[in-house]
């Protein structure tokens, strides 16, 4: 079970969405503490994958994907 998800899909993700974060700013305190979040999410990612734990990775990455899109759509991160 802890190897079901491709790593390769994983690093995909998380590549994707440090790119996406450099073109990113926090709007406001509710902002930061949704990029504190998210970034606070890749780093957990990250200890997962070193792991071999891919499902929390992947778990993790997704998260962090689900805050990146609601705080730009709640216009807290521009």
């Amino acid at each position: 079970m802890r190897n079901r998800i491709p790593r390769e899909e994983i690093d995909k993700w998380l590549l994707r969405l440090k790119k996406e974060l450099k073109n990113v700013k926090a709007n406001g305190k509710k902002g930061k503490e949704f990029l504190d979040n998210i970034n606070a999410y890749i780093i957990d990612c990250e200890h997962f994958l070193k792991n071999g734990d891919y499902v929390k990775a992947w778990e993790l990455i997704s998260f962090a994907w689900g805050l990146f899109e609601a705080g730009i759509d709640l216009k807290l991160l521009k």
